[in-house]
């Protein structure tokens, strides 16, 4: 499946320049290909005063494909094109690394591919890569939580799913 940046910017919540991804080379039931070319520009809305992006920026844009992966397997199943699906959150990166110290000044643009590792109708974990080029530029694990009050929910019924609720009472500014 395939996808332009106007469709991309109909499934995301992003608006304007934080809608990061141009476009989805790629997606099948484990996997989302996709690519940005935002990185290397001068408006780039998380770069610092100068127009330095550091290289951990790569994590959003990497969150952004995990949440077009979900869209397009809601697409696969039947679900339309621009239909806003519940926002998720990133609740977590594990085993990241950085292989370069910022993105701003890479000559290539960002090769985005998230591997989904596990995951259920509460949340997800994804390997995610990130490269420019040749070069690589991140890697590492995520999890999302697709719907916060759906993974509260069923932490608080079933006793379990610790870490979905010191996830989302971490995103809503309380202490774990």
């Amino acid at each position: 499946m395939r996808l332009t940046r106007e469709n991309i910017a109909a499934v995301l919540p992003h608006r304007g320049s934080m809608c990061l991804i141009d476009e989805v080379l790629a997606c099948d039931a484990q996997r989302l290909h996709c690519t940005s070319r935002i990185a290397t520009q001068r408006a780039n809305p998380m770069a610092d005063a100068d127009g330095r992006l550091g290289a951990a920026c790569a994590v959003e844009y990497a969150a952004q494909a995990m949440a077009l992966h979900q869209a397009c397997q809601a697409m696969s199943g039947g679900t339309a094109i621009g239909t806003r699906l519940p926002r998720g959150m990133l609740a977590g990166v594990r085993e990241l690394q950085l292989f370069v110290p910022r993105l701003d000044d890479l000559d290539a643009d960002l090769d985005i591919t998230v591997t989904l590792l596990s995951g259920d109708a509460t949340a997800a974990q994804y390997a995610l890569q990130v490269d420019a080029g040749q070069r690589a530029v991140a890697r590492g694990r995520a999890t999302v939580i697709l719907s916060a009050a759906t993974a509260t929910a069923t932490a608080t019924v079933t006793g379990t799913g610790t870490e979905h609720e010191q996830a989302h009472r971490t995103a809503q500014g309380r202490q774990p």
